[in-house]
């Protein structure tokens, strides 16, 4: 199933994309794509569901986040061994876990805003995984039990407050506001054939800039899932970021970054495309 939200932000409501890409509403069903609905067995519920028979969304409206009300957003860096490369890093022995603030996150095709002293603004398509069930010190074997399923993450960063003003930690050049553009699609995980084969891509005004595949990752899905579940308990409709290939405007020759004007579009193999206009903030 392809699920989404659709509607002005904090109005949303969930729909399901049909065979024909038509959006039908959801609204009868559940009442919202997000934790509660997944703790509390609402995917049964839309299979069940004769969606021929839900109404169609008419237009194009809106499309908000793919999950709402996130209450933990996970981050895993450096986790592509051809990006690893570029950024001159070596491979690291465990996954490195950062996170973004949940007010970070915005629907697939909102503008990104550029923040308050900005100077490099930077782009990171990355598979993004949804937490279906409540995740404690689980079993290897039991980590894709806990997957409900993926969707198309850009985890937009601020490479001066991430680098030269970090303290020691990146969340300062992650958590911005529209840092987090999640969608179009929850995807669920029986969709997908193999999430460790799935084209990547993004392109900044047109222009060729990442080019990746999942196979190149350094920690597959399964084992991230079971890593964090090691550390912190994860529950239904948490998100986690997966790392990205590389093409990145910092490790460019010279590194190149986002402006006022410049629009960005990304995707992944099965996953959908998001597009995003960066526009200057009001402070």
């Amino acid at each position: 199933m392809k699920l989404v939200r659709y509607g002005a932000p904090g109005r949303e409501k969930p729909g399901i994309v049909g065979a024909d890409g038509k959006i039908r509403d959801l609204s009868r069903i559940v009442k919202d794509i997000d934790g509660a609905m997944l703790a509390s067995g609402g995917l049964g519920k839309i299979r069940k569901a004769n969606i021929k028979r839900l109404k169609a969304v008419p237009g194009k409206p809106r499309l908000g986040p793919c999950i709402g009300d996130v209450r933990s957003f996970i981050c895993i860096g450096l986790n592509y061994s051809d990006h690893a490369a570029e950024s001159g890093m070596p491979i690291p022995k465990e996954p490195i876990i950062f996170s973004k603030p949940p007010s970070a996150i915005c629907g697939p095709n909102d503008d990104t805003v550029i923040p308050k002293d900005s100077t490099k603004l930077d782009w990171e398509v990355e598979l993004g995984i949804v937490i279906g069930k409540r995740a404690r010190y689980l079993a290897r074997n039991k980590a894709k039990d806990a997957i409900a399923g993926y969707f198309v993450g850009n985890d937009v960063s601020e490479r001066n407050f991430q680098i030269e003003r970090s303290g020691g930690q990146w969340n300062k050049g992650k958590g911005c506001e529209t840092f987090g553009p999640i969608g179009p699609w929850f995807v669920t995980r029986d969709e997908i054939r193999n999430v460790q084969t799935l084209d990547m891509w993004l392109d900044v005004n047109g222009e060729k800039r990442q080019r990746g595949n999942t196979k190149t990752m350094i920690f597959d899905c399964e084992h991230i899932v079971w890593y964090c579940s090691q550390f912190f308990v994860m529950n239904p409709g948490d998100i986690i970021i997966t790392g990205t290939p590389p093409g990145v405007g910092l490790g460019m020759k010279p590194p190149q970054f986002l402006k006022a004007g410049d629009v960005v579009t990304l995707g992944i193999q099965g996953l959908g495309e998001q597009r995003q206009k960066i526009v200057p903030g009001k402070y």
